[in-house]
């Protein structure tokens, strides 16, 4: 080593002994960082990043938007719509001009845990930029949904694979002439129509389907038994525009709006013991029994669902949809299965999201709820998710207080943060 040494410094004629190597490094990356704000053309950064600094602009970076999909051991790819954890997906941190468009994705967080429950039955699906409809003056719509299954998770499984595609095929669909001169209520009322009709056509896949995943029961050699076993799912989607919230709801799960620090539900849950639900079981021959609560026919504690193909006509599948045109004060919309409205008010639970996703809310940490400590020691400030972004943490809180409240269900949270979702 110290024959390399005194070569090299012989060679070059100039001291390059390890404390000045450390000094000129340091001064390398000074330069750099310099040069990445001011737009140096002799930077590494591209082309277009060069026009966009060529005068010094003050960044606020954007928070990172994380999915936690991990956790409660759903795959990476909730609902196919996600990267791994590990990989960088923010949004973009990179100043607009004036003039320019891009397509944002709304920044979120998503927590699924099995909780207190045997099994899990809860599904999520996310798909930001679903599609650019006529109906969106060809922007970007951005999908949610949560699926809470009874009796099994094959149909809850079968609504995330399947609801935003037919969403997006009936948003897909050519516009007839009244949409040439839209005002809100035309466009209220269409929205409304792709919606049921989608829930319509979901709900005839699950119950034609078999627990084999035959797609038509009539073809299927299992038994009629099994078939017949065959449960359901609630559904509790929201799409999302730069103008509007539209929420679809069958089940009871729920969609709460937080707009200037008040809950405001976009979606009613279906009970069996809510009046209107209750007359409408009896109008199609089925009875309202309490067994550890008011079931249909003393078996299903939700008035509506998607499948449940043994409790037609009393269970429908119909959602009830809700049309909201987002405002300044939004704050963020909160979805999430029953596990979590069981214990929490929708109140509470805005009350929190809020707070979290304020500026001056304390920096999120860790929040695997599924990590253990010696993982945490292990792996100390060396992963992207330790450093969640502020929409998580508020899944992650709802979650874990949901947890300390005894929820006995399966707990699924979004956290979609309206603030930062704008287009």
């Amino acid at each position: 080593m110290t024959e390399i040494y005194r070569t090299i410094s012989t060679a070059r004629r100039e001291d390059v002994s390890p404390t000045k190597c450390r000094e000129r490094r340091r001064r390398r990356i000074e330069m750099r960082r310099q040069a990445a704000v001011f737009g140096d053309p002799s930077s590494s950064s591209s082309s277009k990043n060069r026009e966009v600094y060529s005068t010094f602009i003050p960044i606020r970076k954007q928070p990172r938007r994380t999915t936690m999909a991990e956790i409660g051991g759903l795959p990476a790819d909730i609902g196919g719509s996600h990267p791994s954890p590990s990989s960088s997906h923010r949004k973009s941190e990179t100043p607009v001009l004036k003039g320019e468009e891009t397509d944002h994705e709304p920044m979120y967080g998503i927590v699924s845990v099995m909780g207190r429950s045997r099994k899990m039955e809860d599904t999520v699906t996310v798909k930001p930029n679903l599609c650019k409809p006529e109906i969106n003056r060809q922007k970007p719509v951005h999908f949610f949904a949560v699926y809470d299954g009874h009796g099994g998770s094959q149909v809850s499984t079968l609504c995330s694979t399947t609801m935003h595609t037919l969403v997006k095929e009936e948003l897909e669909k050519p516009e007839d002439e009244e949409g040439a001169n839209e005002n809100d209520v035309v466009v209220e009322k269409k929205w409304r129509e792709v919606m049921k009709r989608s829930f319509e056509k979901m709900d005839e896949v699950a119950t034609s389907t078999c627990v084999c995943g035959t797609t038509n029961v009539s073809f299927c050699s299992c038994d009629p038994r099994e078939t017949a076993a065959m449960s359901g799912s609630t559904a509790v989607t929201a799409v999302l525009t730069q103008d509007h919230i539209v929420v679809a709801n069958t089940g009871d799960s729920r969609a709460v709006l937080c707009r200037n620090g008040v809950a405001i539900p976009l979606s009613n849950d279906h009970k069996p013991d809510r009046p209107d639900e209750r007359a409408r079981i009896e109008a199609g021959g089925g009875r309202v029994l309490v067994v550890d609560g008011a079931r249909v026919e003393g078996i299903l504690a939700t008035s509506r669902a998607i499948g449940d193909r043994y409790l037609k006509p009393m269970v429908a599948w119909e959602p009830e949809v809700t049309f909201m045109r987002r405002e300044s004060g939004d704050e963020c919309l909160i979805l999430a299965s029953d596990g979590l409205w069981d214990v929490l008010s929708s109140q509470l639970a805005c009350d929190i999201a809020t707070f979290c996703l304020r500026e001056n809310a304390p920096a999120p940490s860790s929040l695997d709820l599924n990590r253990t400590a010696q993982e945490d020691d292990d792996n100390r400030g060396g992963s992207e998710l330790h450093n969640p972004s502020r929409s998580v943490l508020a899944a992650t809180l709802l979650t874990r207080l949901a947890l300390g409240r005894q929820s006995s269900d399966n707990i699924s949270v979004i956290v979609i943060d309206l603030k930062n979702s704008s287009q």
